[in-house]
């Protein structure tokens, strides 16, 4: 995915001077123009979607999400391939930096319909925002690779088929498409660590963002068949999967995970076809080393998991820290000698803010480092952030670096306008404005009510953890 700008002539071949024309639907808002529910693709369930490349028509509402369980995010349907555009400005030739949005939901579950991923306020500092729906769960990542040959990583090619679309298109919404910078939190980060390695989308974009999301490792192709043969069984004798209702299709979620244990997970595959190799293992992918990447946690990832009365926090002490610890650090440590040894770090620190002080550096904050030192092995070092502010949980970055957090405080609105000016001077340079992470300093941004640079923050977690090998959690 190189950064070189293609050349007008070069635009011309590829079909792009149809995007010169004028977009068909436009509604007004202050600021901005927003592009609601284009289609960019269709696709047959379990199959490579068909792009549309030469559709602009919105429908001026979001389009559905993609079915999943759960009744959140409504309406949902299979024909689910739309994308929403934001824009200062649709004059053809404006050419400014493009931030296309991938959202999270651990490749299940989601919505870029939900308000906290509105682009209007990113839009309005002088970018091009996409947001981008696609298919998820079975009808995304179900691997059944003798009937359908593309259906580990259907749900892949489905965004690869929208940065085709804005490749082709973004031009006439005032975007350029040499400088397209994807950005995604949670799941939505993993799928472009995972785009980072998939060979079809070199060249789609220019610059990486991932936000709480990382994909070290993706399924081998053993335990995607083990998950679709557990995911054929809780659908039932006779029940064919390609004709089944969706309805059918989303209740067999239910079924337990026979890696992981849990409801029955889905993701991107090794399936040598689509992906032929991990994104970050045993080093970052080659053909992405060009692109500038930037890498976000938040310091208190698991504060969002976990209800306070549930099995893992009801009735947490001292003495049943380390059993409660142990199946969350999905990694094979001794959970009591983690105990022991944070404890008697953190000797002021209470049961709870041990027990996500311990399985946030174990489970959710792992993957990033491993991102970051495969890049600086490489030579292209990433730029490195944490959001420390408010004890920040999984999601808490999402409202920020869209400006869309409700009812913020004024101290919510200066982080959101902190987070925003380095999302968008990364996008528009490639640099947010910090050093960037190598293996000697470990240069880290702590956004907080005063933000600053770190060195190596967390290192004595970071460095506990690493004397046990990281796979990611079921693949």
């Amino acid at each position: 995915m190189s950064g070189a700008r293609p050349t007008r002539r070069a635009l011309l071949a590829a079909g792009a001077v149809a995007a010169f024309a004028p977009p068909l639907f436009a509604h007004t808002a202050p600021q901005v123009k927003a592009f609601k529910g284009i289609r960019y693709a269709t696709a047959e369930r379990f199959a490579a979607p068909v792009a549309l490349l030469d559709n602009r028509e919105a429908l001026g509402a979001f389009g559905p999400a993609c079915p999943q369980r759960g009744d959140r995010y409504q309406p949902q349907s299979e024909d689910c391939l739309f994308l929403n555009v934001w824009t200062p400005s649709a004059e053809a030739r404006a050419r400014r930096p493009v931030m296309v949005y991938f959202h999270g939901g651990a490749y299940s579950t989601g919505s870029v319909t939900d308000p906290i991923n509105d682009g209007a306020a990113l839009a309005a500092r002088g970018d091009v925002v996409v947001t981008v729906n696609h298919r998820l769960n079975a009808l995304g990542y179900l691997y059944l690779p003798a009937r359908f040959p593309d259906s580990g990583n259907a749900g892949q090619l489905d965004l690869i088929a929208a940065l085709q679309w804005v490749q082709r298109n973004i031009a006439a919404y005032g975007g350029d498409p040499a400088n397209v910078t994807v950005f995604g939190q949670s799941g939505g980060g993993a799928k472009i660590a995972t785009l980072m390695a998939m060979p079809a989308a070199e060249g789609l974009f220019h610059k990486a963002i991932t936000m709480s999301g990382q994909q070290v490792t993706v399924s081998g192709p053993l335990n995607a068949a083990k998950r679709a043969e557990a995911f054929l069984a809780e659908l039932g004798t006779g029940v064919d999967p390609a004709t089944a209702p969706v309805a059918v299709l989303v209740d067999a979620l239910h079924a337990i995970d026979p890696v992981l244990g849990g409801g029955v997970y889905m993701g991107p595959v090794l399936d040598m076809k689509h992906l032929m190799r991990h994104p970050f293992w045993p080093d970052a992918a080659p053909q992405s080393r060009a692109i500038p990447m930037m890498l976000g946690n938040t310091v208190m990832e698991t504060r969002a998991f976990y209800a306070p009365d549930g099995k893992q926090l009801g009735g947490l002490t001292f003495d049943n820290l380390a059993a409660r610890i142990a199946p969350e650090m999905r990694i094979d440590i001794h959970p009591e000698w983690v105990a022991t040894q944070f404890r008697a770090r953190y000797p002021d620190a209470s049961p709870l803010d041990l027990f996500h002080r311990i399985v946030t550096a174990a489970r959710s904050w792992r993957g990033q480092v491993e991102e970051a030192e495969a890049r600086a092995r490489a030579g292209v070092p990433a730029f490195v952030y944490q959001l420390d502010f408010e004890a920040a949980k999984h999601t808490d970055d999402i409202g920020f670096a869209f400006g869309t957090t409700p009812d913020a405080s004024p101290a919510q609105r200066a982080m959101s306008e902190r987070m925003m000016d380095a999302f968008v001077r990364f996008a528009r340079t490639g640099d947010p404005g910090w050093p960037a992470y190598d293996l000697n300093r470990r240069a880290t941004m702590i956004f907080d009510t005063v933000s600053r640079v770190e060195n190596d923050p967390r290192k004595w977690e970071r460095e506990l953890f690493a004397r046990v090998p990281y796979i990611q959690p079921g693949t």
